[in-house]
Protein backbone atom coordinates (compact mmCIF):
# COMPACT_ATOMS: atom_id res chain seq x y z
CA UNK A 1 0.00 0.00 0.00
CA UNK A 2 1.44 3.67 -0.69
CA UNK A 3 1.14 5.15 2.96
CA UNK A 4 2.23 8.87 2.04
CA UNK A 5 -0.67 9.05 -0.71
CA UNK A 6 -2.41 7.49 2.20
CA UNK A 7 -1.81 9.80 4.51
CA UNK A 8 -2.49 12.75 2.31
CA UNK A 9 -5.69 11.73 1.09
CA UNK A 10 -6.27 11.50 5.27
CA UNK A 11 -4.71 14.59 5.87
CA UNK A 12 -7.04 16.37 3.31
CA UNK A 13 -10.13 14.41 4.42
CA UNK A 14 -9.39 16.10 8.26
CA UNK A 15 -9.42 12.17 8.85
CA UNK A 16 -6.97 11.92 11.85
CA UNK A 17 -6.87 7.90 11.87
CA UNK A 18 -5.31 4.76 9.86
CA UNK A 19 -7.44 3.24 7.44
CA UNK A 20 -7.92 -0.49 8.40
CA UNK A 21 -7.93 -3.25 5.74
CA UNK A 22 -9.78 -6.87 5.78
CA UNK A 23 -8.18 -9.77 4.27
CA UNK A 24 -8.61 -13.83 4.65
CA UNK A 25 -5.40 -15.35 5.54
CA UNK A 26 -3.93 -18.63 7.40
CA UNK A 27 -1.40 -16.79 9.02
CA UNK A 28 -2.84 -13.81 11.36
CA UNK A 29 -0.28 -11.86 13.25
CA UNK A 30 0.19 -13.22 16.26
CA UNK A 31 -1.12 -10.40 18.63
CA UNK A 32 -4.02 -10.63 16.58
CA UNK A 33 -7.31 -9.68 19.44
CA UNK A 34 -9.79 -12.52 19.37
CA UNK A 35 -12.71 -14.26 21.33
CA UNK A 36 -12.11 -17.16 23.36
CA UNK A 37 -12.41 -20.10 21.69
CA UNK A 38 -15.86 -22.18 21.26
CA UNK A 39 -17.52 -24.85 19.06
CA UNK A 40 -19.18 -23.61 15.79
CA UNK A 41 -22.20 -25.29 15.62
CA UNK A 42 -23.43 -26.07 12.16
CA UNK A 43 -27.40 -26.46 11.23
CA UNK A 44 -27.40 -29.92 11.13
CA UNK A 45 -25.91 -29.92 14.89
CA UNK A 46 -28.55 -27.30 15.64
CA UNK A 47 -31.13 -30.05 14.18
CA UNK A 48 -29.82 -33.00 16.20
CA UNK A 49 -29.69 -29.99 19.39
CA UNK A 50 -26.06 -30.55 19.92
CA UNK A 51 -25.37 -27.10 19.69
CA UNK A 52 -23.74 -25.85 23.39
CA UNK A 53 -26.04 -22.33 23.88
CA UNK A 54 -24.69 -22.44 26.88
CA UNK A 55 -21.19 -22.47 25.92
CA UNK A 56 -21.96 -20.30 22.97
CA UNK A 57 -23.90 -17.10 25.30
CA UNK A 58 -21.36 -17.23 27.99
CA UNK A 59 -18.49 -16.50 25.72
CA UNK A 60 -20.52 -14.58 23.67
CA UNK A 61 -18.46 -11.04 21.89
CA UNK A 62 -19.18 -8.94 19.13
CA UNK A 63 -16.39 -8.56 16.19
CA UNK A 64 -16.63 -4.94 16.62
CA UNK A 65 -15.27 -5.22 20.04
CA UNK A 66 -12.55 -6.69 18.77
CA UNK A 67 -12.24 -4.06 15.73
CA UNK A 68 -12.30 -1.70 18.47
CA UNK A 69 -9.67 -2.60 20.24
CA UNK A 70 -7.79 -2.67 17.55
CA UNK A 71 -8.23 0.44 16.48
CA UNK A 72 -7.56 2.09 19.95
CA UNK A 73 -4.10 -0.22 20.28
CA UNK A 74 -2.90 0.22 16.96
CA UNK A 75 -2.90 -3.33 15.95
CA UNK A 76 -5.13 -6.21 14.60
CA UNK A 77 -8.49 -8.60 15.16
CA UNK A 78 -9.01 -11.74 13.59
CA UNK A 79 -12.19 -14.07 13.47
CA UNK A 80 -12.03 -17.72 13.04
CA UNK A 81 -14.17 -20.86 13.06
CA UNK A 82 -12.33 -21.74 16.37
CA UNK A 83 -12.64 -18.10 17.64
CA UNK A 84 -15.99 -16.15 16.87
CA UNK A 85 -17.64 -14.87 19.29
CA UNK A 86 -20.86 -13.92 17.52
CA UNK A 87 -22.86 -16.53 15.68
CA UNK A 88 -23.91 -13.40 13.32
CA UNK A 89 -20.57 -12.91 12.79
CA UNK A 90 -19.25 -16.58 12.12
CA UNK A 91 -22.30 -16.69 9.30
CA UNK A 92 -21.39 -13.11 7.83
CA UNK A 93 -17.63 -13.61 7.51
CA UNK A 94 -18.35 -16.49 5.75
CA UNK A 95 -17.30 -19.67 8.10
CA UNK A 96 -20.88 -20.55 8.77
CA UNK A 97 -23.48 -21.27 6.20
CA UNK A 98 -27.00 -21.66 6.82
CA UNK A 99 -27.74 -19.37 9.24
CA UNK A 100 -29.03 -21.04 12.30
CA UNK A 101 -32.50 -20.96 13.38
CA UNK A 102 -31.58 -19.96 16.69
CA UNK A 103 -29.74 -16.60 15.28
CA UNK A 104 -33.05 -16.69 13.22
CA UNK A 105 -35.39 -16.29 15.97
CA UNK A 106 -33.00 -13.99 18.07
CA UNK A 107 -33.02 -11.45 15.73
CA UNK A 108 -36.25 -11.17 14.44
CA UNK A 109 -39.13 -11.97 17.59
CA UNK A 110 -37.62 -14.65 19.56
CA UNK A 111 -39.17 -17.70 21.30
CA UNK A 112 -41.17 -16.84 24.10
CA UNK A 113 -40.28 -18.03 27.24
CA UNK A 114 -37.19 -19.25 26.38
CA UNK A 115 -35.48 -15.73 24.19
CA UNK A 116 -36.37 -12.40 23.81
CA UNK A 117 -35.76 -10.95 20.21
CA UNK A 118 -33.52 -8.62 18.97
CA UNK A 119 -36.71 -7.28 16.82
CA UNK A 120 -34.42 -5.83 14.08
CA UNK A 121 -36.58 -7.83 11.50
CA UNK A 122 -40.49 -8.44 11.75
CA UNK A 123 -40.58 -11.98 11.69
CA UNK A 124 -38.86 -14.90 11.08
CA UNK A 125 -39.68 -15.71 7.53
CA UNK A 126 -38.31 -12.12 6.91
CA UNK A 127 -34.91 -13.17 8.93
CA UNK A 128 -34.58 -15.79 6.71
CA UNK A 129 -35.18 -13.95 3.41
CA UNK A 130 -32.44 -10.75 4.20
CA UNK A 131 -29.31 -13.96 5.34
CA UNK A 132 -30.53 -15.36 2.01
CA UNK A 133 -30.25 -12.29 0.48
CA UNK A 134 -27.12 -11.23 1.86
CA UNK A 135 -25.60 -14.35 1.19
CA UNK A 136 -21.94 -14.04 2.67
CA UNK A 137 -19.04 -15.38 0.49
CA UNK A 138 -17.04 -18.45 1.65
CA UNK A 139 -14.13 -17.64 4.09
CA UNK A 140 -11.12 -18.25 1.49
CA UNK A 141 -8.75 -18.88 4.48
CA UNK A 142 -8.45 -19.79 8.06
CA UNK A 143 -8.80 -16.42 9.66
CA UNK A 144 -10.50 -12.68 8.82
CA UNK A 145 -8.21 -10.18 9.60
CA UNK A 146 -9.06 -6.36 10.44
CA UNK A 147 -6.12 -4.18 10.72
CA UNK A 148 -4.38 -0.80 9.93
CA UNK A 149 -3.34 -0.83 6.22
CA UNK A 150 0.53 0.25 6.96
CA UNK A 151 0.85 -3.56 8.88
CA UNK A 152 -0.08 -5.51 5.41
CA UNK A 153 3.12 -7.11 4.10
CA UNK A 154 4.30 -6.80 0.41
CA UNK A 155 2.55 -10.28 0.05
CA UNK A 156 -0.62 -9.09 1.77
CA UNK A 157 -3.62 -7.47 -0.09
CA UNK A 158 -6.78 -6.10 1.51
CA UNK A 159 -10.13 -6.88 -0.14
CA UNK A 160 -11.44 -3.86 1.43
CA UNK A 161 -10.39 -0.63 2.96
CA UNK A 162 -12.49 0.60 6.08
CA UNK A 163 -13.31 4.55 7.46
CA UNK A 164 -14.81 4.99 11.02
CA UNK A 165 -15.89 8.95 11.07
CA UNK A 166 -18.32 11.26 11.85
CA UNK A 167 -20.76 12.87 9.45
CA UNK A 168 -18.13 15.32 8.27
CA UNK A 169 -15.65 13.29 6.93
CA UNK A 170 -18.15 10.98 5.97
CA UNK A 171 -19.20 13.73 3.86
CA UNK A 172 -15.89 13.55 1.82
CA UNK A 173 -15.64 10.10 1.22
CA UNK A 174 -19.27 10.06 0.49
CA UNK A 175 -18.55 12.47 -2.49
CA UNK A 176 -15.61 11.41 -3.24
CA UNK A 177 -16.99 8.14 -3.97
CA UNK A 178 -19.13 9.54 -6.32
CA UNK A 179 -16.53 11.84 -8.16
CA UNK A 180 -14.15 9.13 -8.62
CA UNK A 181 -16.78 7.06 -10.20
CA UNK A 182 -19.55 9.10 -11.83
CA UNK A 183 -21.81 6.58 -10.40
CA UNK A 184 -24.65 8.13 -7.92
CA UNK A 185 -25.41 5.22 -6.44
CA UNK A 186 -21.58 4.84 -5.58
CA UNK A 187 -22.51 4.58 -2.03
CA UNK A 188 -24.84 2.06 -0.44
CA UNK A 189 -25.96 1.77 2.71
CA UNK A 190 -28.16 -1.46 3.04
CA UNK A 191 -29.46 -3.02 6.51
CA UNK A 192 -27.25 -5.75 8.39
CA UNK A 193 -24.51 -6.08 11.56
CA UNK A 194 -21.71 -3.81 12.51
CA UNK A 195 -19.82 -6.33 10.34
CA UNK A 196 -22.01 -6.99 7.78
CA UNK A 197 -21.47 -3.70 6.19
CA UNK A 198 -17.44 -3.63 6.92
CA UNK A 199 -17.32 -6.75 5.17
CA UNK A 200 -20.28 -9.29 3.77
CA UNK A 201 -22.20 -6.43 1.59
CA UNK A 202 -19.21 -4.56 -0.31
CA UNK A 203 -17.72 -8.27 -1.19
CA UNK A 204 -21.31 -9.41 -2.34
CA UNK A 205 -21.74 -6.07 -4.21
CA UNK A 206 -17.92 -6.69 -5.70
CA UNK A 207 -18.78 -10.53 -6.31
CA UNK A 208 -21.82 -9.38 -8.31
CA UNK A 209 -19.88 -7.08 -10.92
CA UNK A 210 -21.29 -3.61 -8.91
CA UNK A 211 -18.64 -2.34 -6.62
CA UNK A 212 -20.02 -0.51 -4.06
CA UNK A 213 -18.85 1.74 -0.97
CA UNK A 214 -20.69 0.89 2.16
CA UNK A 215 -21.88 3.14 4.49
CA UNK A 216 -22.65 1.11 8.16
CA UNK A 217 -22.40 1.16 11.68
CA UNK A 218 -26.18 1.45 11.80
CA UNK A 219 -26.67 -1.77 13.95
CA UNK A 220 -27.76 -0.71 18.07
CA UNK A 221 -26.03 -3.85 18.78
CA UNK A 222 -22.56 -3.00 17.79
CA UNK A 223 -23.10 0.71 18.25
CA UNK A 224 -21.28 0.43 22.32
CA UNK A 225 -18.21 -0.29 19.57
CA UNK A 226 -18.33 3.23 17.89
CA UNK A 227 -17.14 6.37 18.98
CA UNK A 228 -20.31 9.00 19.70
CA UNK A 229 -21.70 10.25 16.42
CA UNK A 230 -19.41 7.80 14.59
CA UNK A 231 -20.28 5.71 11.43
CA UNK A 232 -17.96 3.25 8.94
CA UNK A 233 -17.38 3.37 5.03
CA UNK A 234 -15.68 0.57 3.28
CA UNK A 235 -14.72 0.55 -0.19
CA UNK A 236 -12.73 -2.26 -2.32
CA UNK A 237 -9.43 -1.90 -2.92
CA UNK A 238 -9.86 -1.10 -6.29
CA UNK A 239 -11.91 1.87 -5.78
CA UNK A 240 -10.09 2.81 -2.18
CA UNK A 241 -6.58 3.05 -4.96
CA UNK A 242 -8.70 5.24 -7.35
CA UNK A 243 -9.24 7.71 -4.40
CA UNK A 244 -5.69 8.03 -3.93
CA UNK A 245 -4.70 8.78 -7.73
CA UNK A 246 -7.47 11.28 -8.41
CA UNK A 247 -8.26 13.04 -4.94
CA UNK A 248 -6.55 16.04 -5.62
CA UNK A 249 -8.61 17.20 -8.75
CA UNK A 250 -11.31 17.15 -6.40
CA UNK A 251 -13.42 19.11 -4.01
CA UNK A 252 -11.33 18.55 -1.42
CA UNK A 253 -9.06 20.90 -3.22
CA UNK A 254 -11.64 23.78 -2.64
CA UNK A 255 -12.94 26.50 -0.69
CA UNK A 256 -15.84 24.49 0.01
CA UNK A 257 -14.18 21.64 1.50
CA UNK A 258 -12.11 23.92 3.91
CA UNK A 259 -15.40 25.17 5.28
CA UNK A 260 -15.95 21.43 6.38
CA UNK A 261 -12.32 21.14 7.63
CA UNK A 262 -13.37 23.95 9.89
CA UNK A 263 -15.93 22.23 11.47
CA UNK A 264 -13.86 18.80 11.57
CA UNK A 265 -11.87 20.45 13.88
CA UNK A 266 -14.82 21.89 15.88
CA UNK A 267 -15.97 18.49 16.08
CA UNK A 268 -12.70 17.74 17.56
CA UNK A 269 -12.64 20.23 19.81
CA UNK A 270 -16.45 19.31 21.43
CA UNK A 271 -15.43 15.73 22.26
CA UNK A 272 -12.32 16.80 23.46
CA UNK A 273 -10.00 15.58 21.14
CA UNK A 274 -7.84 18.62 20.64
CA UNK A 275 -5.83 19.41 17.37
CA UNK A 276 -5.71 17.14 14.35
CA UNK A 277 -2.33 15.76 14.30
CA UNK A 278 -0.41 17.65 11.54
CA UNK A 279 -2.25 20.98 12.62
CA UNK A 280 -0.24 21.78 15.89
Amino acid sequence: MDTTRTQALCQALGYDEEPFGFHYTDTPPPDALMAVPCVLPSRQDEMEQRADWGAINKNFSCVLKYVWRARVQGGAAAVSREQFGCLGGAFFLGFNKPQLEGVVHYVSTGIPGFMEGERYIDSPARCREFFETVDPLPATATHAVFKPLSQFGDDETPLVVQFFARPEVMSGLHQLAMFITGDPHAVASPFGAGCTNLVSWPLQFLAQGTPRAVLGGWDPSARPWFKPDELSFTVPLAMFQTMLERWEQSFLTTHAWKTVVKKIDKSRRAWGQGVRPGQE
